[in-house]
């Protein structure tokens, strides 16, 4: 099948005091490998926003073409044939950009939920109150759509406060989000125990996340005293440093120090947690990376001898080596980090 070609979003890191293998040199080995089984498949369903993210790593925004940033159905269906011909992937992590624009988003949900396996979307809720120029909400349909198919709702909301969150995602995200949280409560997300709803920090600026359960609590009193708000668990994130976040940092003189920061917390016990290890990634085109910040990166899984999902069986992604930059120490620093929050409580 022909496919689009595509050039890395972000250029690697370049920085005198940090080198490309320098992580790969405090692994055991010399080098980090996959776990003997791979039970998630990660899917970046296209980088189509309707936001524009300062700490975004896939550098997700509305100016995104459709057509060459989201994945068409032709790839969505190898892809939903991959996972019925290889039982084992217990969890499919969908993300973006912002899933549901993808017109495939329904279908692609539909198909891995009738094979039995868990779908997680990684929802910027002000895609559900999102309003098109004719003052319409072409998504309002998500939060019903998601809670019949009970999907997994990972909703990124980096702050409580409405100032830092306007600081990094615009004037009205703030708003929106808590608008957007609601709809999801009021179809029982956070409420009803089958219906999970995750909501995701990161840092607002140059630091590491603080303690992910005393956050948690601080999320948890605030949002429901404040907005009636509720959720399960409260994920942090790490700002990984490239695409935006980079340019940012290297804007204020700040890349060095913050790598540096990075290195100095690298923390040894979050190696085998890593989600790196337990899955593998796609992108819109099926093409395989080992994690999203690879994809963004432009970094494939070079230890595979093919490109795409379809090039392999699920056996075949096991085991294998891991491609490392220097913007792994973002996932080994201080508690560690992954897309589900924090690693390990050393």
């Amino acid at each position: 099948m022909p496919q689009s070609k595509s050039k890395p979003l972000a250029n690697r890191i370049e920085l005198p005091l940090v080198q490309s293998n320098s992580f790969d040199a405090r692994m055991r080995g010399g080098q980090l490998n996959a776990a003997n089984k791979i039970e998630m498949l990660q899917i970046n369903i296209g980088l189509v926003c309707n936001l524009a993210c300062k700490h975004c790593h896939v550098e997700s925004s509305p100016k995104r073409t459709a057509a060459l940033d989201n994945m068409n159905r032709q790839t969505a269906d190898r892809v939903l044939q991959w996972l019925a011909d290889n039982p084992g992937i217990r969890v499919v992590d969908i993300t973006g950009g912002s899933p549901e624009m993808n017109p495939n988003f329904r279908d692609l949900v539909q198909g891995i939920r009738s094979l039995g396996i868990t779908v997680m979307d990684r929802c910027n809720p002000t895609i559900i109150v999102h309003q098109d120029a004719d003052g319409n909400e072409p998504y309002g349909w998500v939060p019903d759509f998601l809670a019949e198919h009970s999907v997994e709702v990972v909703a990124s909301l980096p702050c409580y406060l409405p100032d830092n969150v306007r600081k990094q995602r615009g004037v009205h995200a703030f708003d929106d989000s808590v608008a957007g949280l609601k709809r999801l409560n009021d179809v029982g997300y956070g409420v009803d125990p089958r219906l999970q709803l995750n909501l995701v920090y990161n840092p607002v600026g140059v630091s590491l996340p603080p303690p992910q359960e005393q956050l948690q609590e601080d999320y948890r009193r605030e949002l429901l005293s404040r907005y009636g708000i509720r959720f399960n668990q409260l994920w942090t994130i790490t700002n990984m440093p490239i695409a935006r976040w980079r340019d940012s940092l290297q804007r204020s003189g700040q890349l060095d120090q913050y790598m540096q920061t990075l290195i100095a917390a690298f923390n040894p016990s979050s190696v085998d947690h890593l989600m790196c290890r337990h899955m593998i990634h796609i992108d819109s085109q099926g093409r395989t990376h080992d994690c999203d910040f690879n994809f963004a990166m432009g970094i494939p899984t070079a230890s595979l001898s093919g490109s795409y999902l379809w090039d392999h069986r699920l056996e075949d992604l096991s085991g294998r080596r891991i491609a490392t930059d220097a913007h792994c120490f973002g996932c080994t620093a201080g508690a560690g980090s992954s897309c589900g929050g924090t690693l390990t409580s050393s």
